[in-house]
C-alpha cells in the first residue's frame, strides 16, 4: 500500500491531521494507496514556503530559472517508462496514450516554458521629447494551481511550468484521484535543484484543501481546471478578493463533417477525437454532425470502427480504450445513456457496462457508445457526460450546421472537415469555440492560446498568455525634461 504525502519545502509530510483518503485504481477497483488529506492547516504550511522562497525565486536570473526548468523536463523523460506506468494505474488509461502524450508532454511544457522566459518581452512607448514609458512584467509572488484528474501530469505541469518559469511560487493541488504522478514531480524538483518551496504541492479534496488554496489572501492567483460548476465557485471566490483566476472549464465540442473530405482521413481521426482517454478529455468531440448526402455511408462506418475498438487492460500495449475515473463517474455516464433512450436516441454501439476478467473484473469499464435519432437540444446534446459517449445527427446546410454546433452553453473546441477553403475559414469565425481545428484534432503548438468561452471558462493559457496571467503588468514613465 503506497503513502503519499504533501510535497512542502522540499520535503514529503503528512496531513497535520493525519487524515488519509483512499486512493483506487480505476482499471481493477481496488485501494492501492493512501492520500494524505490536507486542509487549510497544510494550504497554510505550504503558503508559508512558498512566500519564502518567492522573495528569492522572484530575483533569481532568467538562466537560472532556464536551467533548472530544462532539467525537470530532461528528468521526465529520463524517467518516463516510469511515470507512464504510474499514470496507467492512477487514472486507469491505456499505457499506449500515458507513453505517448501524458508524459511527452509534461516533460515539453517544462522545455517549452523555459525557452518561453527568455523571449517574454514587454513593450515601450516612446513620447518623442518628453518621456519615455516602459512596461515592467514582474512575478506575482505566490500563485495557486489546480488541476483535474483526466490528463493528471500533462495539465498539472501546464500551469506549474509558466508560473515558476515567470519568477512565481507555486501551492498546487492535483486531483485527489489521481496524486500519484504529481507526488514523483517532487523527486524532480529536488533532483533539478529547484529551491525548497518554489513548490509545493498540498493533496486533498476540493472543498478541504482546493478552497483553501483559492480563499488564502496570500494567494494572489489561481489557475484551475475542472468543472464548470466549480469553476463558477471559484470565480465567485476570486472576484470577492480581486484576484486572478484562470478557468478551463468543461466542453460540448461539435464535429461537423461535409461530403468534401478526406473521408478516410476523417474517419480515423474521429475516432480518436471521440474516445481517447475513453472520452474523458475536455477537447474530445461529443456531438458529431455529418451532412446528410454521407450521412447514412458515416454512421456504419463509424459504428464498426467503434465496435473494434479494443476495451481493456490498460496496462496491455493493444488497449484502445482504458477504465473511467471512477465508480461515481462511471454512473454518471451510464445514467446519460439511459437519458438518451428516453428522449428518443437509438443506441447502435455500446451502451453497457463492460466486466473484464481478472484483475480487471472490478474496474470502471464502460462499452463505447454512440447514439442516433436525438433532437440537438435535448439534455444528452446540451449537457457535457465526459465519457466514451457520442451522438450522431445530419444536417443539410452549412448554416444548419453552424446552428446546431453553436447550441449549447458551452464553447471551449470544434472539428470542422472540409476541403472547401472559404467555408472552413467561415467556419472558424462563426464558430462559438475558443479553439477550431480543421481537417485535424488535438494537433497542438503551445505558443497558442487555449482556452474556451461561455460555459468553457475565462482566460487563456499557453504561449505569452500564460506569462502574462502569471505576472503582473508596471508602467515606468521617465521624463526627458528632469
Amino acid at each position: 500500500m503506497k503513502e503519499i504525502h504533501h510535497f512542502i519545502r522540499n520535503e514529503f509530510r503528512p496531513s497535520s491531521s493525519g487524515h488519509t483518503i483512499d486512493v483506487i485504481q480505476p482499471a481493477t477497483g481496488n485501494v492501492y494507496a493512501r492520500l494524505a488529506a490536507g486542509d487549510a492547516t497544510d494550504v497554510q504550511h505550504a503558503y508559508a514556503a512558498a512566500a519564502d522562497a518567492a522573495k528569492g525565486w522572484g530575483r533569481t536570473s532568467l538562466a537560472a530559472r532556464q536551467d533548472i526548468l530544462q532539467r525537470m523536463a530532461s528528468l521526465i523523460d529520463v524517467r518516463l517508462e516510469e511515470f507512464a506506468q504510474a499514470e496507467m494505474i492512477d487514472a486507469g488509461k491505456p499505457i499506449r496514450l500515458a507513453r505517448s502524450l501524458d508524459i511527452p508532454r509534461a516533460a515539453s511544457n517544462f522545455a517549452f516554458f523555459a525557452s518561453a522566459a527568455a523571449q517574454f518581452a514587454s513593450e515601450a512607448h516612446d513620447m518623442p521629447g518628453v518621456a519615455i514609458n516602459y512596461t515592467l512584467r514582474q512575478p506575482l509572488g505566490v500563485v495557486g494551481c489546480i488541476s483535474p484528474w483526466n490528463l493528471p501530469l500533462y495539465l498539472f505541469t501546464w500551469k506549474i511550468a509558466p508560473a515558476i518559469a515567470a519568477g512565481n511560487a507555486v501551492v498546487a493541488k492535483p486531483s485527489e484521484l489521481t496524486p500519484l504522478t504529481a507526488s514523483m514531480l517532487g523527486d524532480v524538483c529536488m533532483e533539478a535543484g529547484l529551491p525548497a518551496g518554489v513548490l509545493n504541492i498540498v493533496h486533498g479534496t476540493g472543498p478541504d484543501a482546493g478552497e483553501a488554496i483559492v480563499r488564502h489572501e496570500g494567494v494572489k492567483a489561481v489557475s484551475f481546471t475542472g468543472s464548470t460548476a466549480v469553476g463558477k465557485r471559484i470565480a465567485g471566490i476570486c472576484a470577492d478578493q480581486l484576484k486572478k483566476s484562470s478557468l478551463e472549464l468543461g466542453g460540448k465540442n461539435p464535429i461537423i463533417i461535409f461530403a468534401d473530405c478526406d473521408y478516410e482521413e476523417m474517419l480515423n481521426t474521429t475516432i480518436r477525437s471521440s474516445f481517447s482517454n475513453a472520452g474523458q478529455i475536455c477537447l474530445c468531440g461529443s456531438r458529431i454532425f455529418v451532412q446528410r448526402s454521407i450521412y447514412d455511408r458515416f454512421v456504419a462506418d463509424f459504428t464498426a470502427r467503434t465496435h473494434a475498438l479494443k476495451v481493456g487492460n490498460p496496462a496491455l500495449a493493444d488497449t484502445e480504450v482504458g477504465a473511467l475515473i471512477s465508480e461515481a463517474h462511471l454512473q454518471k455516464v451510464l445514467s446519460y445513456i439511459d437519458l438518451a433512450q428516453q428522449e428518443g436516441g437509438t443506441i447502435i454501439a455500446g451502451g453497457q457496462r463492460l466486466t473484464l476478467p481478472s484483475p480487471n473484473d472490478g474496474g470502471y469499464f464502460i462499452a463505447p457508445t454512440v447514439i442516433t435519432g436525438l433532437p440537438q437540444n435535448c439534455r444528452t446534446n446540451t449537457e457535457e457526460i465526459f465519457g466514451p459517449v457520442v451522438t450522431i445527427m445530419p444536417f443539410d446546410t452549412e448554416a444548419e450546421a453552424l446552428a446546431m454546433a453553436n447550441h449549447t452553453n458551452y464553447g471551449l473546441a470544434a472539428v470542422v472537415w472540409t476541403n472547401h477553403l472559404a467555408r472552413a475559414h467561415r467556419l472558424a469565425q462563426a464558430l462559438h469555440a475558443g479553439i477550431v481545428w480543421i481537417n485535424c484534432w488535438l494537433l497542438r503548438d503551445l505558443r497558442t492560446p487555449f482556452g474556451g468561452v461561455k460555459n468553457s471558462g475565462i482566460g487563456r493559457e499557453g504561449g505569452w498568455e500564460a506569462m502574462r496571467f502569471f505576472t503582473e503588468a508596471k508602467n515606468v514613465a521617465i521624463n526627458f525634461e528632469h
